[in-house]
């Protein structure tokens, strides 16, 4: 048994975080609903290199982040969809919607009357700046928080910056900080038998992400620098060889004197890492002539076999195509496709296992609105009720 199974969480989101935030728990067995208005759907169903699928409503960015899930369409502008709505809140244990805040609020959708309906119910808002402050209602994507945050600022080298993260990974850690807001609200629930509102905002996520630089600038007023590939620690660092980049990774003290034993060198280790900050330009000189003597491969598995962390800087798709990935059941693949997806795919599931009962993809990403009428049915809509709001535009 997965730990959510029996689970319903209604996802009211769109685009990345949210959406990630909920799969994280439909791999894990909770019973996805996923809602979109007919006729604006999901961004993330149009984004994506491929624009063969984006034409499909079926991009890459949405599949993702959307296996496991159960698609239906309601125009929440209309009273008969927030009636359909109110009916799925009643018996489910989870609602996610990352919309601007108060949006929900003005439908008759907030927490509080939601909770009035279902007092059990975890009413989790995602948001760029969280759902008060003085940048409550603004707005914003994963790039625009990076700017905001500081994290473009620290990025890049002295020459070139600042610089935007190469993947939207604000978005994915917090779909993943959501995943484990909800799962402490669920378990805090089980004690108390309460309901929970959940404010989690994109800015505060990316300054957990900075945890370190933040706590160094409140505590000596030093902030972060962007330094590129070298790190305060030249043997933390990367270096050119002959055929491309390795990094290193000898950051302690033992890691370090381990490094320039098997380099050769071992009269550069160091004793204390102020030594190794005093040192630092001699060292990256040193460094750099030994390096550049073998090809990058070479390095890795030289310096691994020695316990020195170290690696050759790789494309992604050298990385996923590293046999390592496929032992960890990182990827789930669909060698058939799927209904909009005419072409072989994976798709990542969770970046841990667990001994039983762990995460695992059941059902490959909807089309939209395709559980609408059996959704509606279960709610005890009969097929004239359905027609009806189909006609209407409510589904």
């Amino acid at each position: 048994m997965r730990p959510f199974e029996g689970i319903r969480i209604i996802d009211i989101t769109h685009v990345l975080a949210g959406p990630f935030a909920a799969y994280q728990l439909a791999l894990l067995g909770a019973y996805v609903i996923k809602v979109e208005p007919p006729e604006e759907p999901d961004q993330s169903r149009d984004s994506g290199p491929d624009l063969a699928l984006n034409r499909e409503a079926m991009g890459s960015y949405f599949l993702t982040q959307a296996a496991n899930k159960r698609a239906i369409t309601l125009d929440l502008k209309q009273d008969a969809a927030r009636e359909v709505l109110r009916k799925l809140v009643a018996g489910a244990d989870v609602l996610v919607e990352n919309f601007r805040p108060g949006a929900f609020e003005a439908l008759g959708l907030g927490p509080e009357a939601l909770l009035a309906i279902n007092p059990r119910l975890i009413y989790c808002s995602i948001s760029a700046f969280g759902q008060s402050g003085p940048r409550g209602h603004q707005t914003a994507y994963d790039h625009v928080i990076q700017a905001t945050s500081g994290i473009m600022a620290a990025t890049g080298t002295p020459e070139v910056n600042p610089i935007k993260f190469g993947a939207p990974a604000i978005d994915y850690a917090t779909g993943t900080m959501g995943a484990f807001a909800l799962a402490a609200a669920l378990f805090q629930r089980e004690r108390t038998g309460r309901g929970q509102r959940i404010d989690l905002a994109m800015l505060d996520v990316a300054m957990m992400m900075q945890a370190s630089h933040v706590t160094a600038w409140l505590a000596s007023g030093k902030p972060a620098r962007p330094n590129g590939n070298k790190h305060a620690h030249a043997t933390n660092s990367a270096y050119a060889t002959q055929d491309g980049m390795v990094m290193l990774g000898a950051s302690n003290l033992r890691q370090q004197r381990r490094l320039w034993a098997a380099l050769g060198r071992p009269e550069m280790a160091k004793d204390s890492n102020e030594a190794r900050l005093a040192d630092r330009d001699r060292e990256e000189a040193v460094l750099a002539g030994i390096m550049l003597t073998r090809t990058a491969d070479e390095w890795e598995a030289y310096l691994q076999s020695r316990h020195v962390p170290a690696a050759r800087v790789r494309r992604m798709e050298e990385a996923l195509a590293d046999p390592h990935l496929e032992s960890r059941g990182l990827l789930h693949r669909f060698p058939e496709g799927a209904p909009g997806v005419p072409q072989p795919f994976g798709v990542p599931v969770a970046a841990f296992t667990l001994a039983h009962g762990g995460p695992r993809v059941d059902s490959p990403p909807p089309r939209l609105g395709a559980d609408t009428e059996a959704v509606l049915g279960e709610l005890g809509y009969g097929p004239g009720e359905i027609a009806a709001l189909r006609a209407s535009g409510a589904i």
